[in-house]
């Protein structure tokens, strides 16, 4: 087993644009979430076969980096289907900010991950730690290819991940909490990609992450084009009736086989533009459109909640206790009119993070002999192969 994971900086292999994808938008020198001054990206991921099959891991995600890891940002949430967790959900709808850095995990790996955020934050800020803490920790499901009652995640798992962040090019695919995922009948996971919006003389940069879980194969689109539906790869995960037996062996009713499309979506979205919380969650409000550029209508069975923070304003946003009151705060932001770039840039952004994320995906086989086939890269240059 591998803990932490290949450094966060490795990014092996192509990305979407290296095949021929016709995508829109300026990226930034990275094309990655890592493009946001001062934000920082580690990963701790875990493969391994004894004593169990084990598919998984941890991305982190500081939005100041660790040294300003305690500080706080405006912040907004989105949820398009509620079919998932983001812990700290509560307090960032109340009070507009987050405190904490970012987690991303399995689903039943959230309390493990939450823990080793709290304790890590206690070794690094104590003086943040000693008063309360709330850890923003999401997660998708990944019980197909992971041995997902295992227990493999761990609190250090957690603190490893926080350690290792790192700026820069970062991996995506088989990594950190997207290790064992799956998306649009795919080898899914984790991806990531940035834009640069430009007002004027000033130049902001626009950053997502996500953790890809989601879509039917029938439902993928790569700029329109009906890839999922027209591909050679098998998709076993779809085609055959594994969830159905495993629910007979363990002791309940038939309930037949798993729901094609069900999974879940985390998307972080970070920017250095100054923003208002509630500007925070209209960007939160747009990563839909991104995921529907990719196919998507949304499964029930979904988990798909999405996070947008700012990192300007540094010490602008003071919540803790002790505050004096009639304390008053200016807080710059951009003008409501001036906006709309942004939304452009979430929506640009979280298209080609999807599909950095399949394209960086690996073949995987996880536990009980379940395999997950990566999109094949044959195919998407072939669909673009006359693409200017």
């Amino acid at each position: 087993m591998t803990t932490p994971a290949a450094r966060p900086r490795l990014r092996p292999g192509p990305r979407a644009r290296d095949l021929g994808v016709p995508l829109d938008g300026e990226p930034g020198i990275e094309n990655a979430i890592t493009d946001v001054p001062g934000l920082t990206v580690g990963y701790t991921t875990l493969i391994g076969d004894d004593p169990v099959v084990t598919r998984t891991g941890v991305t982190a995600i500081l939005p100041r980096g660790a040294d300003l890891a305690g500080a706080p940002c405006a912040a907004g949430i989105a949820v398009l289907n509620g079919n998932g967790e983001l812990t700290g959900r509560s307090w960032i709808e109340e009070s507009g900010q987050l405190q904490t850095p970012i987690a991303i995990t399995n689903s039943h790996a959230v309390g493990a991950v939450h823990q080793g955020v709290d304790e890590w934050m206690a070794e690094r800020h104590p003086a943040a730690a000693a008063q309360w803490m709330l850890p923003v920790v999401g997660e998708t499901w990944d019980g197909y290819l992971n041995s997902i009652n295992a227990g493999a995640v761990q609190p250090e798992h957690a603190r490893a991940a926080l350690d290792s962040a790192a700026s820069g090019a970062i991996a995506e695919g088989d990594v950190g909490g997207g290790t064992g995922m799956n998306c649009y009948g795919f080898k899914g996971g984790t991806g990531t990609s940035s834009r640069l919006v430009r007002a004027g003389e000033q130049q902001w940069t626009v950053g997502v992450l996500l953790q890809a879980n989601f879509g039917s194969r029938r439902e993928l689109r790569v700029v329109g084009r009906p890839l999922g539906r027209d591909s050679a790869a098998p998709c076993p995960m779809e085609a055959s009736d594994w969830f159905e037996r495993e629910v007979e062996a363990a002791g309940g009713a038939a309930l037949g086989r798993a729901v094609p499309g069900a999974g879940s979506v985390i998307v972080v979205v970070a920017t250095d533009a100054p923003l208002l919380p509630d500007q925070c969650r209209a960007l939160a409000r747009r990563v839909p459109l991104g995921l529907a550029r990719t196919g998507t209508t949304g499964s029930h069975f979904s988990g798909d909640i999405f996070l947008a923070f700012s990192t300007a304003n540094s010490g602008g946003l003071r919540s803790r206790m002790g505050t004096p009151g009639g304390t008053v705060e200016t807080l710059a932001h951009v003008s409501w009119g001036a906006i709309d770039a942004l939304y452009t840039a979430v929506v640009e952004a979280t298209e080609e993070a999807v599909l950095n994320a399949l394209v960086a995906a690996r073949d995987m086989e996880g536990r009980d002999g379940h395999a997950s086939f990566a999109l094949p890269h044959d195919e998407v240059r072939a669909a673009f192969s006359g693409a200017s």
